[in-house]
């Protein structure tokens, strides 16, 4: 029932950065799961950054040291810091919440990130 949109998505230069970010309404994070995943064309949807309501923090082991996860309660944001963007991390980047006690999933529909000179 969380609706969650997504912005911060653009062309940058390799070795840059972005930062994005989740906007959600209708949401408690003391019950999701939050999470970012990405989709290139031909690709499996997988997952890049991953908080749990705890504040433990799962990261894919090709973006790990180089991406940060977070969220800002106050504002029912959730934020992905992406530092040394590499071209292989061009892909369209979702917001995921995912309700602990019912593993349903909502998903926003998504920002590009396009890497590259």
């Amino acid at each position: 029932q969380v609706q969650l949109v997504e912005s911060g998505g653009g062309l940058v230069q390799p070795g840059g950065s972005l930062r994005l970010s989740c906007a959600a309404s209708g949401s408690i994070f003391s019950l999701y799961h939050m999470g970012w995943y990405r989709q290139a064309p031909g690709k499996q949807r997988e997952l890049v950054a991953r908080l749990s309501p705890g504040g433990k923090t799962n990261y894919a082991d090709f973006v790990l040291g180089r991406f940060t996860i977070s969220r800002d309660n106050a504002k029912n944001t959730v934020s992905l810091q992406m530092n040394s963007l590499k071209p292989n991390d061009t892909a369209v980047y979702y917001c995921n919440a995912r309700n602990i006690f019912s593993q349903n999933d909502s998903w926003g529909q998504g920002t590009q990130v396009t890497v590259s000179s």
